[in-house]
């Protein structure tokens, strides 16, 4: 596989001697923030050098912090997986994993999860059902019920505080109106909707006077879940307080709406119903469809993200674009 644009210590860690455990053939997994390794029974992963505003991984000392963070955090729910921090270290000229030269790098090193037992090739296989989905639900209600709640992270579910991230998602996709995978029609829609809906001052205070603002996981959908001999939901967000401090039912809602992108509209309403029930979250509906459209239209940004990193190759770019494009007709749906 041809690999452009890489950096140095990236391209060094292609080969499998610089590792100090079998690793036959390594791969590389480019996301729009991270460059994953995978070799052999671990996976390493590093963050890219970039500034998004609401992510800043610029500068070494905070990528150090966010591999901190993202091993504490997503330890609350996968300690089996979230390994270690390691440095990749200048030796001569080279690269090394931890090493006793100067720390080039930081990353996380995580045990790697079975490839078949991951919720997206689950979803390709049709695998998926309400088995899976009840594991699922059982792992998250005690995670919430545990999660972290104090005055700062209640102050994320005022409405004026979801407002933030629900507008810088209007304003960093103002440039794309048009261009193929959202058109003027559907920014429009779901941007007034989405504003009209947020005026309910009283329906996000009671949320928070319920408890049910916590230290969220931010992230979960189907790439971030592995069901294997337990199940694994890992990668929350560690870069962004805002995007994981929320309302429990922007977390769920997030699955939820990739159930509904897959296709799968009973399993996403089978969630959601056996959460609510077992959960005694019985206010969730009410912001079902306002969270499922900012999710949404949060992985149609993020597509066209990716698609526009000059890293990614054309066949990518043009997955994502038809991916992005697929998201945004999906928030517009919500949207009702």
């Amino acid at each position: 596989m041809e690999h452009h644009n890489l950096p140095g210590f990236i391209a060094a860690l292609l080969h499998p001697q610089k590792y100090p455990h079998p690793a036959a053939e390594i791969q590389l997994v480019q996301t729009h923030i991270s460059f994953v390794l995978i070799a052999g029974d671990f996976v390493y992963k590093f963050k890219k050098p970039v500034d998004f505003g609401f992510l800043d991984f610029s500068t070494l000392e905070k990528r150090r912090y966010c591999c901190e963070q993202e091993l504490r955090l997503n330890r609350r729910l996968c300690p089996e997986i979230y390994l270690d921090l390691v440095t990749v270290n200048k030796e001569s000229d080279n690269f090394a994993l931890n090493g006793s030269g100067e720390v080039m790098e930081y990353g996380v090193k995580m045990a790697r999860m079975p490839e078949e037992g991951m919720m997206g090739n689950l979803i390709r296989a049709g695998k998926l059902g309400r088995a899976q989905l009840d594991a699922i639900v059982a792992r998250l209600i005690p995670f919430y019920q545990q999660a972290e709640r104090n005055a700062e992270i209640d102050s994320f579910g005022r409405a004026e505080k979801v407002a933030i991230s629900i507008l810088e998602n209007f304003d960093q996709t103002q440039g794309v109106i048009g261009q193929g995978a959202l058109t003027r029609e559907q920014f429009d829609h779901i941007s007034s909707w989405s504003k009209a809906f947020l005026t309910q001052e009283d329906l996000f205070n009671r949320r928070i006077a319920e408890g049910c603002i916590r230290d969220c996981h931010g992230d979960l959908y189907s790439a971030n879940i592995c069901i294997a001999d337990q199940v694994y939901i890992f990668d929350c967000i560690e870069f962004n307080q805002r995007f994981r401090s929320c309302d429990l039912a922007s977390d769920v809602s997030f699955l939820a709406m990739d159930l509904d992108f897959h296709g799968l509209h009973e399993l996403s309403e089978y969630f959601i119903d056996r959460f609510s029930q077992l959960s005694g979250d019985r206010g969730l509906r009410e912001l079902l469809n306002f969270y499922k459209c900012y999710r949404a239209y949060v992985r149609g940004k993020i597509n066209l993200f990716t698609a526009a990193d000059p890293a990614v190759d054309e066949a990518v770019q043009a997955a994502c674009t038809a991916a992005a494009a697929k998201y945004f007709a999906l928030a517009d749906s919500y949207a009702a």
